[in-house]
């Protein structure tokens, strides 16, 4: 992605309050970081035309970056609606990997159906810190895919998760990330001088900001 494409996504998430920024009231995330920022891709679903260009834009970046795919998996639950859009649009076969498997039935983790040595991307809403994406990235290996990448709406940009993408030898690529973000915040004024240092030091060190 261009830095020209990467602020017009951000743009966007803005627009529809996908993302948050608020550098003097912190959010607190499920693992107990705090953060100056959140971001919940779930509300672009609700406006057609932003879902419309964020799939259009995922769909670019799956055909170019990836023209070998064979299959598309979206990884629950964030990841499950992008990814149905992106397979729909590009024909292409689609399946989703859950967090664990099932409780009951047939006790699938991976729904849908994957052959042995197929090509799969997966479509990720969002990567923070790469744990919970390399896990399903795991799961669709274990059950015989083949990983191919992974795509994302936004990045963090967080150094564990491209350490953790490179060990796991998993290219990522993403429409927006952070950086872009925060550029383009300072551009508009949504945010002081002082507001962009707070934000640019959380993300150097996430789990140790603001305590």
């Amino acid at each position: 992605m261009n830095k020209v494409s990467e602020k017009q996504v951000a743009e966007k998430l803005l627009q529809v309050q996908a993302v948050k920024l608020s550098p003097a009231q912190p959010f607190t995330w499920a693992s107990g970081w705090k953060s100056p920022i959140y971001c919940d891709n779930r509300k672009i679903l609700s406006f057609p035309y932003v879902r419309d260009y964020i799939k259009s834009e995922l769909c670019n970046l799956v055909f170019e970056t990836f023209p070998d795919a064979a299959v598309i998996a979206g990884v629950a639950t964030a990841g499950i609606p992008h990814g149905a859009l992106i397979a729909d649009q590009l024909k292409l076969p689609f399946i989703y990997v859950r967090s664990k498997p099932k409780e009951h039935g047939m006790g699938n983790q991976i729904e849908g159906v994957l052959q042995p040595g197929q090509p799969v991307v997966v479509i990720e809403d969002l990567i923070s810190t790469g744990k919970s994406s390399l896990e399903a990235v795991q799961a669709i290996r274990a059950a015989g895919g083949e990983v191919i990448g992974m795509v994302s709406i936004f990045n963090y940009g967080f150094d564990v998760a491209v350490k953790a993408f490179e060990a796991a030898g998993v290219p990522f690529y993403s429409l927006s990330n952070y950086s872009a973000m925060i550029a383009l915040a300072e551009e508009k004024g949504i945010v002081s001088a002082d507001e962009i240092a707070t934000l640019q030091a959380w993300r150097t060190a996430p789990d140790q900001w603001g305590r």
